[in-house]
């Protein structure tokens, strides 16, 4: 590894930057599926592209240089790394998870992995003594998000790691929404950290992918028979793609970023707004904790607008920011959590959290700020109701 000083180095030069034979800036696209051997038991270091291949090998290299972990590992998409990841654990263990996660973690816990007698639990993250009463003796992990999906609950990581720790608890922190430009959950604490790289690190809505970075060579030991095993990689393409949205960001997160506090502020003040949830806004829930882990508080917001609006036409009044899936892109995109996102989640647990049906999720792009503000604006003046 190459352990830049500065971020901003290490994401474009860090990992295998360099193709060692050719001299080559960019890694090339190994498109192949097999290697030829010089002999029985003679390999170049490749024998079959699910086992090892050079371009995701090279991206292997780069998220755990940034993420300061011991080893990186590729996969078809962030639920991809985060089924791998829960395979570690065996039948009658049990998980504890953020009171808000990804609807799709919730789904894989509460559809598949129910089916092998591997059961979980909706703890209090955001407070260590209660969260501490909710380990019992079946507990073997815990899954954070910091900031969680779609409340931008806050959790304080070094804290819930430090109690998850004494238990014996393997700590998994979901990293999507921060990035490692953002936040390091392995140096506050974190066994294992996971992306849909999809999102940010992909940054361009072209590639589905997902990566896990872990602290220890007994993990990567465990998480390379799993990956190699259960075949989930990731393919030579893109591999390639993901390496070069990393490249750019540090620039796209800087504006995605700048754009966003305008956003939250802009609607923090809006007469139309009932609720703000931004761990940049200085008073928000899980302000203080978040400003000592990260770097700032990334780019995703989430809001409601009182009851005399309409949020079915204040989806349909936007012109340039798009109501779709996903977040991350250099795109602004809305979503609403209760029907996308979270609709997996049963509706009386999303109301017992807190996920309303007149939740709107903003992920901030990187266009013109006077554009995106305009774009909410018309699209909040449309939705009234008269």
């Amino acid at each position: 590894m190459s352990n830049f000083k500065n971020a901003e180095t290490a994401l474009i030069h860090g990992g295998i930057s360099i193709d060692e034979r050719t001299g080559a800036v960019n890694v090339p696209i190994y498109q192949t599926s097999t290697y030829k051997q010089d002999g029985l038991g003679k390999m170049r270091g490749y024998e079959y592209s699910r086992t090892g291949n050079p371009t995701r090998e090279a991206l292997e290299a780069l998220i755990a240089e940034l993420e300061g972990g011991v080893a990186g590992f590729a996969f078809g998409s962030g639920m991809a790394a985060i089924t791998a990841v829960l395979s570690l654990l065996h039948s009658g263990d049990r998980v504890l998870i953020s009171s808000n996660v990804y609807g799709g973690t919730f789904r894989l816990l509460s559809r598949v992995f129910d089916h092998f007698d591997f059961t979980y639990t909706i703890a209090d993250t955001e407070h260590p003594d209660v969260y501490e009463s909710q380990i019992t003796d079946d507990v073997k992990a815990v899954i954070i998000e910091s900031p969680a999906n779609p409340l931008m609950t806050v959790t304080d990581i070094s804290a819930i790691a430090e109690v998850s720790h004494r238990h014996g608890l393997l700590v998994i922190v979901d990293n999507t929404f921060m990035t490692p430009y953002l936040q390091k959950p392995l140096e506050l604490g974190a066994d294992i950290v996971v992306h849909s790289a999809t999102k940010y690190l992909g940054g361009h809505s072209d590639v589905v992918s997902g990566l896990a970075v872990v602290s220890t060579k007994e993990l990567a030991e465990k998480i390379a028979f799993i990956q190699n095993s259960t075949g989930g990689v990731l393919g030579p393409f893109d591999s390639f793609l993901l390496i070069r949205g990393i490249k750019t960001l540090a620039v796209r997160m800087d504006r995605h970023v700048y754009n966003a506090e305008k956003i939250a502020e802009f609607l923090s003040k809006h007469k139309a707004v009932k609720n703000v949830y931004y761990p940049g806004l200085s008073g928000s829930q899980g302000y203080e904790t978040n400003r000592r882990q990260a770097k700032n508080g990334g780019a995703m917001i989430s809001f409601e607008l009182h009851e005399n609006y309409d949020i079915n036409s204040f989806f349909e009044s936007l012109e340039l920011v798009s109501l779709a899936e996903s977040l991350g892109g250099v795109e602004s995109l809305v979503c609403h959590p209760a029907t996308m996102t979270h609709a997996s989640i049963p509706a009386d647990i999303r109301k017992k959290v807190g996920i309303t049906d007149g939740l709107i999720r903003l992920s901030v792009g990187i266009e013109n700020i006077e554009d995106i503000l305009v774009d909410i604006e018309q699209a909040i003046a449309k939705s009234e109701r008269k």
